[in-house]
């Protein structure tokens, strides 16, 4: 491949090598239709016309599980939720019958259920087409159920390969074995995990006595919780996007994101939120935080209602009330240095002087495992995990009350992940923090959660305490999203 000139490279790169990209919102062109973009391969690689083209798009946004694969065609990217714009990265990487699939975090954005469908139709187009895929991605049990042989790379060296088998049941260095460990149990409940660095630096298991969460001592803080004063209410909260109109202008047809939700948090609780892509999960986040316009029903915020609140008190309640946006690379400005972005929020409320907010900045990317001296880069300098840390560092940097996390851990590797999931754990104790974590990870969410609501099409379906609901599931939907777990 190092030899081949641009024209060759240009052949191959599409048509017999595809790839699917981790970062979905970055990869597809903001100015054109989902269709046209899948479907401008397929006229450039396959040499098909314009409606067999279209003809074709429309059978792979069925394969690869779209909702309303028509209606789709006709979608710009930010009309998609995170997983939705994924499969249509998936559908494009796909559209060529490629020889080697090269598969970047292909799942990263998506639900259980739908990593399960995603997985099956790779490994499905695998078999009869005779594709070769390169599988790159840090969830280890996608890694388990998907690959044939596994290499574990560290700091940029290879440190063990072998046959997928062997690798989990009898791996030999210890990075290997923090990495299998790191994850959340599905059986006992800790308060820490444990990390890479102490998996490496102390390879001998350590006593968990003071770690372990007894079922004592879980129900003690869920009845505590309930006795706390409600931070944020939901009330019959209604979200709809018009999605047809009439020649006058009528709106004639709506997209019920949200329809008809109550939830209660109340303080010091984590209220875990998951559900399929496109269920109106991060819609509820946006609507939180007044970046969407509520069609119906009520958020109180400690009582008062934020649709009624004055200037000087809504802009107490924008410090208090932060979110952790899913993409972190959309959510970062490309120009400017992350410490400055991180700094931004502080100098827009006034909080602390100007030698305070350096020394803060420093404070934040340290307790989110960054350097200090990463502060003078920019965005596009680091992953997409580091990314994201800093876009928690920016969240905590007005020392909020309330934090919305969608799909906060999501991008991250499994050390980083127990390292930012330790943290958020952390400062929930220390400043009494209440989250809402959005995630479609049930394991994760379990672990951290104290209440997990189950969101289906924009209504709630399920909403019980994290083991009761983890464990004995009272809703179908429930426990078919617990059996597409792995």
């Amino acid at each position: 491949l190092l030899n081949c000139t641009q024209a060759q490279f240009e052949h191959i790169r599409g048509s017999e090598i595809g790839m699917i990209f981790q970062e979905p919102m970055t990869s597809l062109n903001p100015l054109m239709k989902c269709g046209r973009q899948v479907a401008e391969t397929m006229m450039l690689h396959r040499s098909l016309t314009k409606t067999k083209s279209i003809e074709e798009t429309l059978k792979l946004f069925e394969e690869v599980k779209l909702p309303e694969p028509k209606a789709i065609l006709e979608r710009y990217p930010h009309e998609l939720s995170g997983g939705q714009k994924q499969r249509v990265m998936i559908a494009i990487a796909i559209c060529c019958n490629p020889l080697l699939l090269i598969a970047d975090e292909p799942t990263t954005a998506l639900d259980v259920t739908v990593q399960k469908s995603i997985l099956d139709l790779l490994k499905d187009l695998q078999i009869r087409r005779g594709m070769s895929i390169l599988f790159i991605t840090h969830d280890l049990n996608l890694v388990k159920r998907f690959a044939d042989d596994v290499m574990i790379l560290y700091k940029s060296k290879m440190i063990e390969y072998g046959s997928t088998d062997r690798i989990f049941n009898n791996p030999e260095q210890a990075y290997t074995k923090g990495l299998i460990n790191c994850r959340p149990s599905g059986q006992t409940r800790l308060k820490y995990l444990k990390t890479i660095q102490e998996s490496v630096e102390q390879p001998a298991e350590p006593d968990e006595s003071d770690n372990l969460i007894s079922a004592l001592s879980y129900q003690r803080r869920i009845d505590q919780l309930d006795t706390n004063k409600p931070i944020l209410e939901l009330e019959n909260l209604v979200v709809w996007y018009p999605t047809k109109r009439n020649f006058l202008g009528k709106q004639t047809a709506w997209f019920k994101a949200v329809n008809g939700v109550n939830l209660t948090i109340h303080e010091g609780e984590t209220l875990g939120l998951v559900g399929e892509s496109g269920c109106g999960k991060t819609t509820i986040g946006k609507a939180i935080v007044q970046l969407t316009k509520i069609t119906q029903g009520h958020i109180l915020y400690k009582g008062k209602n934020i649709l009624s609140l004055t200037k000087a008190e809504l802009n107490d309640y924008r410090k208090e009330v932060q979110i952790i946006f899913q993409d972190p690379y959309s959510s970062l400005n490309p120009r400017i240095p992350i410490g400055e972005a991180i700094q931004e929020p502080m100098e827009v409320h006034g909080l602390y002087s100007s030698h305070e907010r350096k020394q803060k900045v420093e404070e934040l990317l340290s307790k989110v495992g960054l350097l200090p001296e990463h502060a003078r880069r920019y965005p596009h300098e680091f992953s997409g995990g580091q990314r994201q840390r800093i876009c928690i560092a920016r969240a905590l940097s007005m020392q909020p009350s309330f934090i919305i996390c969608d799909e906060s851990v999501s991008a991250l590797d499994v050390s980083v992940q127990a390292q930012v999931l330790n943290l958020l754990v952390s400062l929930r104790e220390e400043f009494n923090l209440s989250y809402l974590f959005i995630s479609h990870d049930l394991s994760v969410v379990r672990h951290i959660s104290d209440h997990i609501a189950v969101m289906q099409g924009g209504v709630i379906e399920e909403l019980n305490d994290a083991e009761r609901l983890y464990h004995h599931p009272a809703e179908v939907y429930t426990k078919k999203l617990l059996a597409s777990g792995y």
